[in-house]
Order: structure tokens, then sequence, then C-alpha cells
């Protein structure tokens, strides 16, 4: 009987996913985060549950090869100082962690550095490491990401009526390790009906006339699309109509799985692929406002938001601290270091114009898989989001880690 239970429990909590877990309890599935990086223009499809490959425990850096300063040459013709302060901010949260006590220490050694004690620093305190994928190759995609700016409300009116939410209190999150080890760092989340977890709110029950979510709003904005693609962000400024400028970041998300609106108006006939970009569905539903909202409602997932403190530099990143623009990208921390510095080799958006620098790699996002993949943040605004939107290039990574930096064996 307890065993019964457990089972049942089990394909409960699989069933969640989206996902049979009663054909002997042996799907390894990737469960849906919410998008926080992923770049709009785009987004990464999800694998048919056939076609799904084994997870790859979380961490795992065996795929970082040792390698040598010398491929690094072009440190020395980046701007590194202004790398500087993204590191002096991810320091502030890495030194709670014993690896990275001692560099973070040194690193507060130095007042206003120049480029050169910079790159001195690196390179006598850092191991240089060169990312790999699964088939050993050390090639891969770079998207971007960036921070939109939309003007908004504390308080609803004519103009300002399409609400942020703040995290539900009836939102319930399951850990699944405790479950299946096997499923280290992956969860679900519903709410609970009477005995049973059940599926959250999806996006079209939320946004309805009389949402389950009344009484959670905390800012008001006027366009239902700027806020769908805040969503995708999973952070963003606000403008307010008092002057105000609120930082608003992720809270939390429903549960439900991403389904790209891009890919769903190319499958349908009404944009072309090269047409499916951010600013090209917003000039759809703006053209289109009686499809708009069974377009948006087509993608399931939500995401919450909170208001931030005032005055950050940035928005807070995966790593907890305020992300700077053009210095910091979002990688997988199943196999690079949340929090460590890494120099990028790749090209600028659209263009074969080289782009080397020292970046810190101070977040995640749910379309961010793989050991060579970055998604570069691009700072606020209309010309972040159109280099964001347009960036889809092939580069490679190297990590620098501390020289004592406890790497598998």
């Amino acid at each position: 009987m307890r065993y019964t239970k457990y089972v049942r429990f089990s394909c409960l909590l699989l069933s969640l996913l989206g996902l049979s877990a009663c054909e002997k309890l042996q799907v390894k599935p990737t469960l849906a985060e919410a998008p926080v990086c992923a770049c709009p223009a785009q987004p990464s499809e999800p694998a048919k549950p056939a076609e799904l490959k084994p997870e790859i425990r979380v961490p795992d850096y065996s795929l970082l090869k040792p390698a040598d300063w010398q491929e690094l040459d072009a440190i020395t013709k980046d701007d590194v100082t202004k790398a500087w302060p993204a590191w002096q901010l991810g320091c502030s949260s890495l030194k709670a962690k014993p690896a990275w006590q001692a560099v973070c220490n040194e690193a507060d050694k130095l007042n206003n550095p120049s480029k050169s004690a910079i790159v001195d620093y690196f390179k006598n305190n850092f191991a240089v490491y060169r990312t790999t994928n699964l088939d050993g190759s050390n090639t891969g995609l770079i998207t971007g990401y960036y921070e939109p700016v939309i003007k908004g409300s504390r308080n609803k009116n004519d103009k300002f009526r399409f609400p942020l939410y703040s995290r539900p209190d009836d939102l319930i999150t399951v850990e699944l390790a405790s479950l299946f080890p096997e499923l280290a760092n992956k969860r679900v989340r519903g709410r609970v009906v009477g005995t049973k977890l059940i599926p959250y709110y999806n996006r079209g029950e939320i946004e309805a006339e009389n949402s389950p979510l009344k009484g959670r709003e905390f800012v008001w904005v006027d366009d239902q699309i700027d806020l769908f693609f805040l969503q995708i962000q999973g952070s963003g400024m606000v403008h307010l109509d008092n002057g105000e400028k609120m930082h608003v970041g992720y809270a939390d998300q429903n549960g439900q799985a991403y389904q790209s609106i891009g890919r769903l108006l190319i499958d349908k006939g009404e944009l072309t692929a090269d047409k499916a970009s951010m600013q090209g569905i917003k000039d759809w539903g703006r053209n289109n406002p009686n499809k708009l909202r069974d377009l948006l409602n087509a993608n399931p997932s939500y995401v919450f938001f909170r208001e931030l403190p005032a005055g950050l530099p940035g928005p807070i990143g995966a790593l907890g601290a305020p992300i700077l623009a053009e210095r910091v990208v979002a990688i997988d921390p199943r196999f690079v270091p949340l929090g460590a510095p890494i120099f990028l080799s790749t090209n600028l958006p659209n263009s074969n114009k080289p782009l080397n620098r020292l970046m810190m790699a101070q977040d995640t996002g749910g379309a961010i898989k793989g050991g060579v993949r970055a998604d570069f943040f691009w700072g606020a605004g209309d010309a972040a989001g159109k280099s964001a939107g347009s960036m889809k290039q092939q580069g490679k990574i190297w990590v620098l880690l501390p020289k004592d930096f406890p790497l598998p064996k």
C-alpha cells in the first residue's frame, strides 16, 4: 500500500510536467522553467518527449578543459576596466562561498585598478578553462537579452490597465530531488485543491476578467504586448506616471510550459520566419487586436514579479547581484559555475566584426542550455532590445576559475 501511494504521488508530480510518469517512472524530463534570459526573437522550441536526452546532474564541470592564458591574447585589447565593476558586484555574492573568498578578498585590495593591473590580477589568481559541448566541440550559440522599459502606474486607470502580479500565496513549489535524485535542481509548481496538487492557473485563467489573482497587482502598464515580452525577459524597468522609475524582477513562474508565439505565427502562415522577431510580433499584434489575446494565451506560461529596491545599477541576476550592461552573460550553471569570469569570443549581431570581451557569468535562463552557450545582456531600452533580438552568433567561451577551485577529477 505504501509503495502504491508513492507511485501515485510520483505519477501526479510528473503528470504536472505533461509526461507519462507511470511507464516504470524512468522518464527524465526537462522542466520548462521561466525563460528569464531567452532572446525573444526566436526562443528555443521544447524537445518532444521522445527526443529528450538524459539529464546532466547539477553541477557537472567535467566539460571544462584546461587551457592556457596564451589563448586569451585578445584580452589585452579589451577595456577590462569596464568589466571590473561587474566583477566587484559579483564578489558581493560570491564571498559567501569558500571557493571564491580568497580571490574576492584580493580584488578588494585593488583601488581603481588600471587595465594592466586587472589583467595581472586574473592571471595571478585564476586558471583558464575552455568550455566544450557534450560532443566535444568548442563552439556554440551566443544570443542576447535586455531589460525592457515600459510605461506604468501604481494605480489602475483607462490608460494603465494591464497588471503585473506579485507571487501568489497559493503557488506551491515541489523540489523533485528528494523523490528522484536524477532530477536534482528540478521542480514542479502547482496549487492544492483538497488533498490534491494540481497545475497552477494558466495565462488565460490568470488574465481573465475575474482573475483568481485579483488583489496581487502592484503596478499597471499600458501595453499588453510589452508586458508579454517583459515576462519573457524576466525583468525590466517601469517608468511610472509620477516620474519614478521602478525596477521589477522575476519572482516566480506558474509552472506551465513555455510556448513560442513566434513559432505559432509561423506555423499558421501569419508571419514568415525572417519576420518573427520581437518587433515583428509586436507589429502583428497591433495590426490584429482581435486575435492578440488568443495568441498570447496560447503560451500558458506566466511570470510573477517583485518590485526591486530603487537606485540599482541594473536588474538582479541569478547570482543575486545587479547585472551590468554588456559585461554580463547568462550561462547554463550545469557546465559553467555561476558567478565565474569568462572570456567571450564572438561577433557583434548581424556582423562579422569581432566581439572579444571579459564578461561575468552572473545570470541564467530557461533557454540557455549547454556547455558553449551564453546570452549576452545588452542593457535597458529599445536600442538594447534591438541588439538582443538580432543576436544569434556562434562563439567560444573560456572560463576563469580560482586556481584551487574544486573541479571533478
